[in-house]
């Protein structure tokens, strides 16, 4: 005996058309980008401050990449 399909709920795409009231992705053709007029600009201090705080987070998440390219602390 064949089961019945199950029902899968909207898509991504469907569920933007119903927010957005329009079709996902928008029809026509994307904008044309010139990345030759493109500028890039750091206005970043010459050091950034960073927190205890973010320090440990960063050791949680990325701590066996760091041992792994720096060596054990």
């Amino acid at each position: 005996m064949p089961r019945p399909s199950r029902a899968h709920g909207p898509t991504a795409s469907e569920q933007l058309e119903a927010l957005l009231g329009e079709l996902w992705p928008f029809p026509g053709r994307p904008p044309k980008h010139d990345v030759a007029s493109w500028q890039v600009t750091d206005d970043w201090p010459e050091q950034v401050p960073v927190t205890d705080g973010e320090i440990a987070i960063f050791e949680v998440w990325f701590g066996d990449l760091f041992d792994e390219l720096f060596g054990p602390a």
